[in-house]
């Protein structure tokens, strides 16, 4: 695995984590109900079947490859600067047909 992949499972994992504690914190009527070490427990070990699921199925995210899923460098301005050469007309400057 590289260092991409691993940076992707252990994302996917953390999510898990979370996922799995908010279901078993809102299986609780009340805080004080939760049992906090079979959360932990639970928690853990969802983090380790998601890392084992993506060494054994693939990521598709880090199948993509790191530049198309990398969203921290985008930069607006380079979007609105490009000239497809598209352009759209105002419906509201269509002509009114009789019915």
């Amino acid at each position: 695995m590289t260092k991409y992949e691993v940076k992707c499972a252990l994302k996917r994992a953390i999510r898990t984590i979370a996922q799995t504690a908010a279901a078993m914190i809102g299986t609780a009527v009340t805080l004080s109900e939760v049992d906090w070490k079979v959360l932990a427990s639970a928690s853990i070990l969802a983090g380790i079947l998601s890392i084992l699921t993506s060494i054994v199925t693939g990521l598709p995210e880090a199948e993509l490859g790191e530049e198309e899923t990398d969203f921290e460098d985008f930069n607006e301005e380079e979007l609105e600067d490009e000239d497809d050469g598209v352009e759209f007309e105002d419906p509201a400057d269509d002509e009114v047909l009789p019915q």
